[in-house]
């Protein structure tokens, strides 16, 4: 997924969390080898070619493209799954496969994980009793600074993703045009309770732009947002503060 993946576990019995962390590594791996575009033997890539149907694909296969087409629908097409012309479910994997390792760490018994996948946080349970965890939320404008600091407290889950081009330059596409998104915003930080949707959700409203995107963020239930705009406006939805500290 061209990122790294990191991993903060708390409690659980020793041997179990470390046969989770070791299925979730390999878990994380195995999404690269079906899903990458860049592989030609990918089960994405031979899919495109029309080497394999769905049908023939991992189970996993299937489930993503469910999803991506869910959030197509919820975004009225900013979100896609298609970029010149072929099939391109990267925008959704990486936050799909972190939630996916976390929770099976969860499962393990832990009483708190965070999984951070190239800066895009999913986070259950708590890191520790009347402690909760805290995302920093870094600055477009001021590399090394924090723009916002996020708490999980009172939520059993919570993710955080951003969507820039602080990090990565212009690399979000306008569905409309196919070309880069020109818009007035530097970054979006959405605030949801799984990261497979905050992370769509955050590159569907960078692509609308500050107005349009901050309106359609407003509109989804149990989503708070931060944006950015190159002008250093901040502006958020309504709920935001209460998810701050």
């Amino acid at each position: 997924m061209g990122t790294v993946f990191s991993f903060d576990v708390r409690g659980g019995e020793p041997a179990a969390v470390r046969a989770a962390l070791d299925e979730a590594v390999a878990g994380l791996h195995r999404v690269n080898e079906v899903f990458s575009t860049y592989r030609e033997d990918s089960q994405v890539s031979r899919m495109t070619r029309g080497e394999l149907s769905v049908e023939e694909c991992d189970a996993e296969v299937a489930e993503v493209l469910e999803l991506g087409a869910e959030a197509e629908r919820v975004s009225d097409g900013w979100f896609s799954m298609r970029y010149e012309g072929r099939l391109d479910p990267t925008g959704i994997v990486k936050g799909w496969a972190a939630e996916r390792a976390a929770r099976l760490i969860a499962e393990a018994g832990v009483s708190g994980v965070s999984v951070n996948g190239g800066g895009d946080v999913q986070l259950l349970g708590v890191p520790g009793p009347e402690r909760p965890w805290r995302v920093g939320v870094s600055d477009p404008l001021r590399p090394g600074g924090l723009a916002a600091v996020v708490s999980a407290a009172g939520a059993d889950e919570l993710a955080v993703a951003t969507s820039g081009t602080a990090e990565r330059g212009a690399h979000i596409v306008d569905p409309r045009t196919g070309r880069s998104a020109v818009t007035d915003l530097v970054a979006v930080t959405v605030v949801a309770p799984r990261l497979t949707w905050a992370d769509c959700w955050a590159t569907a409203a960078f692509a609308m732009g500050s107005r349009e995107g901050l309106a359609w963020l407003e509109s989804l239930p149990d989503v708070e947002a931060l944006l950015i705009t190159a002008g250093d406006e901040v502006r958020c939805t309504g709920g935001l503060a209460s998810r701050l500290g």
